[in-house]
């Protein structure tokens, strides 16, 4: 129901603040997430997932209320969402009657590679004070700006888990005693469709290069920090983990229009 009012309020703020607005922005940007959280650890130590598989697409939404002739207030959503498939490293499954269990790789042919997908979705709601030092009125408007935003965010699950906290021992046909591991079937799912919500901060610099009597070319660079709470279901397969990094830096070119 939380989930349900916030979203419902932040659509009523947008909506009705672009009677008050003084420009409005569009913009597509380039996400590098920071990936700075145990959780992302494990998984990159784990599996053949890249930092870089999941860095993507942004899309925002803006509205800006001068306050002054250099001061501004900023209301913006963004969205970004990935999905990435990855394998485990070292372990291929081998299936037996009681269950599959996962063995080196070294040593073993396997039937078959474990693996699942991940499915990270974040999408900022952020206030920010915007400051251009030289106005509004120059060739070229330099700015800066901060704030603080409302994540909603969800994060999914899908294929094969590892459970390394379970270890068995194996005894081979040639007498080698190997570690192996049970491999369960996962479908955990942080958030769920609406997200769950977590609290932020951003920073941010960039340029306005008017193009047009009411057109600006905006490029910007954003830094942004937030964490999510993750394993408040107990059934969703995400406890003992730490909060998630939400935060990264985004890159990214739009048009503001000016009333």
């Amino acid at each position: 129901m939380r989930k349900r009012i916030i979203i419902a309020l932040a659509a009523l703020i947008a909506v009705g603040s672009l009677a008050f607005a003084d420009t409005i922005s569009l913009k597509v940007g380039y996400f590098v997430p920071g990936l700075k959280s145990d959780f992302w650890a494990n998984e990159l130590a784990n599996m053949d997932f890249r930092k870089s598989d999941f860095q993507g697409a942004t899309f925002s939404f803006a509205y800006e209320a001068f306050l002054t002739p250099e001061l501004s207030l900023v209301i913006g959503v963004e969205n970004y969402t990935k999905t990435r498939t990855g394998y485990y490293r070292d372990y291929v499954g081998i299936q037996f009657s009681d269950g599959d269990f996962a063995f080196p790789a070294a040593y073993y042919n396997g039937d078959y590679t474990p693996a699942h997908n991940l499915r990270v979705s974040v999408t900022p709601i952020q206030f920010s004070l915007k400051i251009a030092p030289l106005g509004r009125r120059a060739k070229i408007i330099p700015y800066v700006g901060a704030g603080v935003g409302v994540y909603l965010w969800s994060l999914r699950m899908q294929g094969d888990l590892v459970d390394f906290s379970d270890p068995w021992s194996y005894t081979s046909s040639d007498g080698y005693v190997d570690t192996i591991y049970p491999i369960y079937p996962v479908d955990a799912w942080e958030g769920g469709n609406l997200g769950r919500i977590a609290i932020g901060f951003q920073g941010f610099a960039g340029i306005e290069i008017p193009i047009a009597n009411r057109l600006t070319l905006d490029i910007e660079g954003k830094y942004s920090y937030a964490k999510g709470k993750m394993g408040t279901d107990p059934n969703n397969g995400f406890t003992g983990f730490a909060p998630l990094d939400l935060g990264g830096v985004t890159f990214s070119l739009g048009f503001n229009y000016w009333f």
